[in-house]
């Protein structure tokens, strides 16, 4: 199911817990939510292309959209997962009007879009909203300079255990996790291809790693640290 509507009470607040509105005063943060819509969007709907006009800022309220590049001979590439909490096409508040990557909806979610000419135009005049999004621009900045780190010095089966062990609750020796995405998304998530994900979770089969469907038992924390 694919619809657009307009903001309830509950989405507003929803939408004021998120970093980047809750950065402003509430009365720019309402300003920009009365030009703002919700969609409820299904798997594998293509939100926008490479190219097109660049027209929304788009919060993820649930789900995940799959950010990508595709090359002249259609190989795609992962840019990013966005899950909730994130924000994605704030990179093109200034001066940018193309959209430089095409966005995919992975798991069905709900995103408020918001305007990007009502935001360039309330920047102008509001230095909190400026500041709220220089600061949303640069933890993007930090983030996209750790994955490409990662990309340049971690192997496979390395990224599987760092993404792991950052979603461990807690200091315990042996949990499990429900993947919130298909794996396909986390092997994109990671840099990887699937089937490199695939062999990536073969070898850490020595660290107690047991893998059914998107269920992923962890049997011994230390070892994976040690990968």
């Amino acid at each position: 199911m694919n619809r657009i509507v307009k903001l309830s009470s509950k989405d507003k607040n929803s939408l004021l817990r998120l970093p980047f509105l809750g950065a402003v005063d509430e009365e720019s943060a309402l300003s920009l939510m009365e030009a703002a819509s919700l969609q409820t969007l299904s798997p594998r709907h293509v939100l926008f292309r490479e190219g097109e006009p660049a027209e929304h800022l788009y919060c993820v309220l649930n789900g995940y959209v799959r950010l990508f590049r595709t090359s002249r001979d259609g190989r795609e590439a992962d840019v990013r997962i966005c899950g909730p909490g994130e924000t994605f096409n704030d990179c093109l508040i200034f001066g940018a009007d193309q959209n430089r990557y095409s966005a995919q909806i992975a798991e069905s979610c709900t995103l408020a879009r918001l305007e990007l000419s009502r935001i360039k135009a309330m920047i102008e005049a509001d230095t909190k909203l400026a500041k709220a999004v220089i600061e949303n621009l640069s933890k993007s900045a930090l983030t996209s300079m750790e994955c490409v780190a990662n990309d340049r010095l971690q192997t496979a089966p390395q990224r599987v255990a760092h993404y792991l062990i950052t979603q461990a609750p807690g200091e315990k020796g042996s949990y499990s996790l429900r993947l919130p995405f298909q794996k396909s998304v986390l092997a994109g998530k990671l840099g990887l291809a699937p089937e490199a994900l695939s062999r990536a979770f073969s070898s850490l089969r020595n660290c107690g790693v047991i893998v059914r469907g998107r269920v992923i038992q962890i049997n011994d924390t230390a070892a994976l640290r040690q990968v």
